[in-house]
């Protein structure tokens, strides 16, 4: 199929997840449901910072233009705000899929926040979003882009390689999540060997005999049974026979598996927009204190995402609320109010302003 006047390279209804990630096919996986469950799931640092974000643009206050439209965003969806979960999806998918529900009269009667994983984008003849296709299994269900009264909002992420689908946060994380799930391996098995490096049983008897199949079975059964774990750590050890035991000791590039951990993480919050500060991870961060840190993360990445899907689902209901508006009353954000304090204290100064012209300062 041709998209405006080109043909696209891969099937249009397959959205990009993790191209460049510098990740060996082997060892991330392609479907985006196996790269959450590795990369969000099982992962500490990416988990709390998809939170942060998510929970945070949740928890904004939403100013709007009609008390229903602040009720549709307000609303709870399985227990969870809506939009914390249209956050996470826009976060580890790059497209959140808006399904708008209506009521006997036509009119909304609410948001639901699909799978993206399971929505297709259907295109026409001139390669334009058409229509939505939501399959759950063998069930497939299509929803209308009618441009004035839509069934489905498409909320999407920038993405420079795709014309209809967004691309996420999680790919970009994906080789740091990678080595990080790799360190914690490591640290593991190092626990697991009695949270020392490993040592070397030589047999030297002196004759130049060897151990017999027999006698090197029962050896190593003894060792994995009576002296590898945490609860054998520091366990004397009886040798018989012409053994001796030869400590071995971790090599500086084994020793730094700690700072690469720490790196990695790093990188993972760097990824979802996360001062490291407010994950508890030591390091590069610039920030004096928590307060500090915690302004960061509003102004670099909540308030940019609340205001993108407040302002996306404002112009998809127009044809509802013709003056639709919906945006984050920057007024009433606790982590902007010192900041907030001292922009109404140094206008409320400018005398030779008009009531006006500071009103136009002070709007959000």
């Amino acid at each position: 199929m041709k998209w405006f006047g080109r043909k696209s390279g891969r099937d249009e209804s397959r959205p990009v997840l993790a191209r460049g990630s510098g990740v060996a096919l082997g060892e991330w996986p392609r479907t985006y449901e196996a790269q959450v469950r590795d990369g969000y799931c099982l992962n500490a640092v990416a988990q709390r910072a998809v939170k942060l974000v998510s929970e945070g643009v949740a928890s904004a206050p939403v100013e709007a233009s009609a008390p229903e439209l602040a009720a549709l965003v307000g609303a709870r969806s399985g227990g969870r705000p809506f939009l914390e979960g249209v956050a996470a999806q826009l976060l580890l998918h790059g497209n959140a899929f808006v399904a708008v529900m209506r009521d006997a009269e036509g009119g909304v009667d609410g948001l639901f926040a699909l799978r993206p994983e399971r929505v297709r984008v259907e295109l026409d003849a001139g390669g334009w979003p058409a229509a939505y296709r939501y399959a759950v299994g063998e069930r497939v269900a299509r929803f209308s882009a009618d441009p004035v009264r839509p069934e489905v909002i498409h909320l999407r992420s920038f993405n420079p390689v795709d014309d209809h689908y967004g691309l996420g946060c999680l790919p970009a994380a994906a080789g740091a999540v990678a080595i990080h799930d790799a360190a914690a391996r490591w640290h593991k098995a190092l626990l697991d060997n009695a949270a020392r490096p490993s040592g070397a049983l030589v047999f030297d008897p002196g004759d130049g005999s060897v151990l017999s199949p027999d006698q090197w079975a029962r050896l190593k059964d003894e060792m994995e049974g009576a002296f590898q774990g945490a609860a054998n750590a520091g366990r004397p050890m009886l040798l018989e026979g012409g053994l001796k035991w030869q400590a071995l000791s971790l090599s500086p590039a084994d020793m730094d598996f700690v700072g690469t951990k720490a790196a990695a993480a790093r990188e993972i919050a760097l990824a979802f927009g996360v001062p490291p500060m407010l994950l508890g991870l030591p390091g590069d961060s610039t920030h004096a204190n928590y307060r500090e840190a915690n302004r960061a993360l509003w102004r670099l990445s909540v308030l940019p995402m609340a205001g993108a899907i407040l302002a996306g689902i404002a112009e998809a209901l127009r044809g509802w609320w013709p003056d639709a508006s919906l945006m984050v009353d920057l007024d009433r954000v606790p982590a902007l109010a010192e900041e907030r304090a001292m922009l109404w204290k140094s206008v409320s100064a400018a005398d030779w302003l008009s009531d006006d012209e500071k009103r136009e300062l002070v709007r959000p």
